[in-house]
């Protein structure tokens, strides 16, 4: 019986995106949608293109031609700040926290990212500045209670495990009150058992109301939590679907097995 089922609103367009580095093509017209309430897989061998959209996305880089939207606007010119206050936020390859902060300082700095206190309500402790700082309070330890580490607010970040610092990198990201939750190669660095404990992590922040997106080398990672997958190679989309097209896609082998696709179907 055919799937009724109506598809959900395009949260991110990613629509005929190109950029060069002078003589290099990094992305070649690579289109595709992040639908709202999903999780998109974003996979590729070593060089495939995936951190370049990624900055794409996020303002890194600006597009050569084409254009990334989200939620109907277009990113294109706009700072990094600006595309966190529009509803994207991301995480990094390297985690990047203030180590000198305590956990929930670090959340707390991603709070506000949409604070709208002025300086003369901050400096004179205004009911709007604490009623603002309050809420903000209350959000960031919900937040890291969402991702396992709210016993742990007081501790300097730098004194967290490494899977308990990416679980902070996410909570200070999902304070920004995004839109779309970026993230790129959570599972790095990670044992079996921890990256068991992200996948549900990742279901668990879907289930909250987010759209996520997913950059990772893990296969078994990627094919456990995602709803659909974009493949890249060499800076172009060669294939798109569920888990389970994409697992069979002879493209898909053969990009990762570096056989001929022939050779692969």
């Amino acid at each position: 019986m055919p799937d009724t089922t109506p598809a959900k609103k395009a949260l991110l367009e990613v629509d005929d995106v190109t950029i060069k580095f002078g003589g290099l093509t990094a992305m070649d017209s690579v289109s595709f949608q992040i639908r709202e309430g999903e999780i998109l897989g974003l996979i590729g061998p070593n060089g495939a293109g995936k951190t370049t959209c990624f900055n794409v996305m996020t303002g890194v880089y600006q597009a050569t031609s084409g254009e990334v939207r989200l939620d109907g606007v277009s990113l294109a010119g706009r700072r990094r700040h600006k595309i966190t206050q529009l509803g994207l936020a991301r995480t990094f390859q390297n985690i990047r926290l203030f180590k000198s902060m305590t956990v929930l300082e670090n959340v707390m700095v991603g709070a506000d990212a949409h604070s709208k206190v002025g300086f003369f309500d901050a400096l004179f402790r205004l009911p709007r500045h604490r009623r603002t700082e309050e809420e903000a309070l209350a959000k960031a330890k919900g937040l890291l209670d969402l991702v396992g580490i709210k016993a742990r607010h007081d501790e300097l970040a730098a004194n967290l495990s490494y899977g308990e610092q990416r679980r902070l990198e996410i909570a200070r990201a999902m304070a920004t009150g995004p839109k779309l939750l970026c993230l790129d190669e959570p599972a790095a660095g990670f044992n079996p058992a921890e990256k068991v404990q992200l996948m549900q992590l990742i279901k668990k922040v879907r289930d909250q109301g987010y759209t996520v997106l997913l950059i990772e080398h893990d296969m078994k990672l990627v094919m456990g939590v995602t709803d659909r997958i974009v493949v890249l190679e060499f800076g172009k989309k060669i294939a798109e679907g569920t888990p389970a097209e994409i697992r069979d896609n002879p493209a898909v082998i053969a990009a990762y097995l570096g056989v001929d696709e022939e050779d692969a179907s």
